[in-house]
C-alpha cells in the first residue's frame, strides 16, 4: 500500500466532526509516524499558505514543487491541505505533534522548517505574519536562532546572506571550525541520510537546495582564508 493510500485511509477513519489533528493521537509508531509526519508537513504548509490572509495559487504551487507531490496523489494531498485550512486546532498545535515524533532540534525538523519558507516565500515577499510564524515552528522545533539564521540568509530576498551565517557560525570561526559545520550540515542534508531517516520521498527535494547553498559557502570560507 502506497503513502497516499495509507494517508487516505487516515482520515478516511476520522469520525464526522473531528478536525484532521486527531489523526497524529493514532499515528504514534514506525510505519504510521511516516504517515503522521506527511500529513503534519501539508497541515503546517496550510496554515502557512493562510498566515498572511490569502492562500495564493503562488503558493499552492511551490508547496508542490518542493515535495514532489505526483499528480496522480495531488487530489489526496489537496484533500488535507483543505482539511488543515479547515481545523480550529492553531498551527503551533500542529507544530508540537510534529515535534513530538523526533528528538528536539532534530535534522527532519530542520528539513520542514526549510520547506515552510519555500512556501511563505512563493510571492517573492516575506509577510510580517509569516516571519512570526516560522520563528515560532522554530522555537517548537527546538532549532536554534544560528538555524533560523542561516535559512532566513540563504532564502529571503535581499537578506545577503553570510557564509558563516549559512554555516551557522560567528564571523571569527577559525576554518576548522567552519569545515566541521560544513561536512556536518552537508551530512544531515544528503538526500540519502533523508532516505536512512525514514524521511519521504516528497521532502527529499528540500536537501538538494541546501547541499548547493552549503557548498557555495564553503568555498567562499575557504577563498576568505586563502586571501
Amino acid at each position: 500500500m502506497s503513502l497516499w493510500s495509507r494517508i487516505t485511509d487516515a482520515i478516511e477513519a476520522l469520525r464526522s466532526g473531528e478536525p484532521l489533528s486527531v489523526v497524529f493521537d493514532r499515528l504514534r509508531q514506525r510505519p504510521e509516524r511516516t504517515i503522521a509526519f506527511t500529513i503534519g508537513v501539508i497541515a503546517l504548509g496550510a496554515k502557512l499558505a493562510k498566515a498572511d490572509g490569502t492562500v495564493t495559487r503562488d503558493e499552492v504551487t511551490m508547496f508542490r514543487s518542493v515535495f514532489t507531490i505526483p499528480p496522480e496523489d495531488e487530489k489526496h494531498a489537496a484533500r488535507v491541505f483543505n482539511l488543515a485550512r479547515q481545523d480550529v486546532a492553531g498551527f503551533d498545535a500542529y507544530a508540537r505533534k510534529i515535534a513530538a515524533l523526533f528528538p528536539s532540534g532534530d535534522p527532519v525538523l530542520r528539513d520542514l522548517l526549510d520547506g515552510l519558507f519555500h512556501v511563505a516565500l512563493a510571492d517573492g515577499d516575506m509577510h510580517p505574519a509569516e516571519e512570526a510564524f516560522l520563528q515560532e515552528v522554530a522555537s517548537i522545533f527546538g532549532l536554534g536562532q544560528g538555524c533560523y539564521r542561516s535559512i532566513y540568509a540563504r532564502l529571503v530576498p535581499g537578506a545577503a546572506p553570510d557564509p558563516y551565517e549559512l554555516l551557522e557560525l560567528p564571523p571569527d570561526a577559525s576554518l576548522d571550525e567552519a569545515r566541521r559545520a560544513f561536512r556536518r550540515m552537508v551530512r544531515e542534508a544528503h538526500p540519502d541520510a533523508l532516505r536512512a531517516r525514514g524521511v519521504p520521498d516528497e521532502a527529499v527535494t528540500l536537501a538538494e537546495e541546501r547541499l548547493k547553498a552549503l557548498n557555495q559557502a564553503w568555498e567562499e570560507v575557504q577563498q576568505r582564508h586563502a586571501a
